[in-house]
């Protein structure tokens, strides 16, 4: 179970920046306002999803 939290933890972190970037790039071309609102709600629900991973990892395996 921790070799795929050490695993998930690095995908949803690479997955927050991409999204970060995906966001930031809609807005420096002009792109929409929605798009941008939507990609702006995905980061956030990821880097939730990172933290309760991390979060995890250290309350069952923090300890070895």
């Amino acid at each position: 179970m921790a070799e795929i939290i050490d695993v998930l933890i690095p995908v949803g972190m690479a997955a927050v920046v991409l999204v970060l970037l995906m966001g930031i790039w809609n807005m420096m071309r002009g792109g929409s306002a929605n798009r941008s609102q939507t990609l702006m709600r995905w980061r956030v629900g990821l880097q939730f999803l990172v933290v309760v991973l991390v979060m995890t990892g250290l309350y069952f395996f923090g300890g070895r």
